[in-house]
């Protein structure tokens, strides 16, 4: 987030999505990690490896907030670009 900042990035971290079915919400929020300009999703992990249940989350998340790209981000990894992982919304 700092790094974000100091770069004049707009960014905004715990951000609350409602969990909507059939046109009424229900009595469950997701948060965002950090959401990138109002359309990138980051969700952060430090985690031994990243699991299928990691994956569905960041998917999840990408429709229901309605946005195009996520990043899977596990900072548990010798090098950080080994923990990257890609997502892509509807594409």
């Amino acid at each position: 987030m700092k790094e974000l900042l100091s770069r004049d990035i707009n960014v905004s971290q715990q951000v609350v999505i409602p969990l909507v079915y059939k046109g009424t919400r229900l009595a469950k929020d997701f948060h965002l990690d950090i959401l990138v300009e109002n359309e990138i999703i980051l969700e952060i992990k430090s985690v031994e490896g990243l699991l299928p249940v990691h994956e569905a989350q960041i998917i999840s998340y990408l429709k229901l907030a309605d946005k195009k790209l996520g990043f899977l981000i596990n900072f548990n990894v010798p090098l950080l670009k080994q923990g990257f992982k890609r997502f892509v919304n509807n594409f």
